[in-house]
Order: C-alpha cells, then structure tokens, then sequence
C-alpha cells in the first residue's frame, strides 16, 4: 500500500475514518472552577466552597439553599480563585480550611482592606 498515491501521508481508509491531525475534535467552551471565600454581612462567620458559576453559588446562598449556613446570611464575595479542573478547585477549597490556608487568607484579606 502506497502512502503518496493520494497525496496524503495516511492511506485513504484513515483519512476517511477522522485520523489524522486535522481531525481534532472540535474546541469546547472551557468551563472554569472556583474556589472562594464568602463572608457574612451579619456575623464574623466565613464560609469555603466551590464551583462552577460563582455568582449564581452566591445567589444560592443568599437565598439559604445552604441549610448549615442559612442563619448567617446575607453574604458577601471576599475572596476567589480561578482554575481549569474541578479537582484544582477541590484541592484550594481543602486548603483554605486548614490552619495554614486560614493565616494565608487572614493576610489577603487583610491586604484587600488597606
């Protein structure tokens, strides 16, 4: 089997069958994840979380569709982070509820204030 009979560098089967570097599939949307910090307006109280859609997760949680929180609302958006893979977002979330994660956010909100 010739390879330069059709003036490809794949025979004409595998063209057909979508092999080749031209037949990536097509690019979808990124989705991004967040990890973010919120605050209650009402008490000294922060919450750590998740998600997909960070203003409709706070929409949420104003609304009390969050039952271990629902008495500390309303809240505010203090501090998030970006990321390209849920597992990332997880992985900060963890991270801001230990000890070390909350002197890290202890200094950036601080900074945010002044």
């Amino acid at each position: 089997m010739s390879f330069r009979s059709s003036g490809s560098q794949f025979p004409a089967r595998l063209r057909h069958a979508g092999v080749g570097f031209w037949a990536r599939p097509p690019k979808t949307p990124l989705t991004l994840y967040y990890a973010y910090v919120i605050k209650s307006v009402a008490f000294d109280y922060y919450y750590k979380g998740h998600c997909a859609d960070l203003a409709t997760r706070l929409q949420e949680h104003n609304a009390g569709k969050t039952s271990s929180i629902r008495k500390y609302i309303p809240f505010v958006l203090v501090y998030f982070e970006q990321f390209e893979t849920r597992l990332e977002a997880v992985a900060r979330e963890k991270y801001f509820k230990t000890g070390a994660g909350r002197r890290f956010l202890k200094t950036k909100l601080k900074d945010k204030e002044s």
